[in-house]
């Protein structure tokens, strides 16, 4: 395959696409490579500087910085992919269906899309955070990712749109209607397949998007709650200690940093491969 090939060939594509890897694998085995419980207070090593026992040192209660960002880049993919998932099944269908059937449905559609479109991503997520109540736990973390999917919707639907614009004018979408095939049997066999590779490419990106918002929640103090490991909201709990602990900060920010690093090096490399006016 020609997108194959390519993507082989480019040195930024395969960087992203290891570090990927390589954070999924942390992901999974969190449990088994976090050397000390990323939650339980240890009030005899309070601001421990890095050490052999506490590599990335400890943050104001005690709690390992290691252990807490390894099980934090869970927290960030499982918001990160989830939210994109639940956009791409919403936004994907949407797009599809206003693109081909024109008329009073894509304008309904695209009204709809362009009211969420109004609002800036950051400001959207805030309001439906407050909205959907942070809480601890597993719901909190659905409700972030409910958040940041109903954000991402749009994107998706506007870029599936334009794409079925312009293939269901095609000869072959002519001869499948001639043919009597169904409409959710050309759309889902013939149009969707030809849509694939800009979805793809934005899908990667678009986790890169996600990871920051999610992180720009917990921040704030919106988005996944203590004692939850998360980089946002890491980095908010000790931001105040910038000057006299340092790691403290700099390590959350610096996982952020490499995990969108990945992502968008690998989406970049993918949007190469499969942009045919590459080749």
């Amino acid at each position: 395959m020609e997108g194959a090939r390519r993507l082989r060939k480019s040195v930024t594509a395969l960087i992203g696409l290891a570090i990927v890897v390589l954070l999924l694998v942390v992901a999974i085995f969190a449990d088994v490579l976090a050397p000390h419980n990323p939650i339980v207070n240890d009030q005899r090593a309070m601001f421990s500087t890095p050490t052999w026992e506490h590599p990335l040192g400890t943050d104001q209660l005690g709690r390992d910085m290691l252990s807490r960002i390894i099980h934090g880049t869970r927290i960030s993919l499982l918001v990160g992919v989830s939210s994109v998932i639940l956009a791409l099944f919403v936004g994907v269908p949407l797009g599809m269906v206003a693109g081909y059937y024109g008329g009073r449905v894509d304008r309904g559609i695209m009204r709809v899309m362009d009211l969420i479109l109004a609002f800036p991503i950051y400001l959207l997520a805030i309001i439906l955070m407050v909205i959907f109540t942070p809480t601890a736990g597993l719901i909190g973390t659905i409700k972030v990712t409910g958040a940041i999917a109903i954000v991402r919707i749009p994107i998706y639907a506007r870029l599936v749109r334009g794409s079925v614009l312009s293939i269901k004018e095609k000869e072959f979408i002519e001869a499948c209607r001639a043919l009597g095939q169904r409409d959710p049997a050309i759309l889902f066999r013939h149009v969707l397949p030809n849509c694939l590779a800009p979805i793809i490419v934005t899908t990667t990106l678009g986790v890169a998007t996600s990871i920051i918002v999610e992180a720009t929640l917990s921040f704030l103090g919106l988005g996944t709650q203590p004692p939850t490991p998360s980089w946002g909201w890491d980095l908010k709990a000790n931001v105040s200690f910038i000057q006299s602990n340092a790691w403290l900060s700099v390590f959350p920010g610096l996982a952020i940093f490499v995990t969108v690093l990945g992502f968008n090096l690998f989406g970049d490399g993918l949007r190469d491969a499969l942009d045919p006016r590459l080749k």
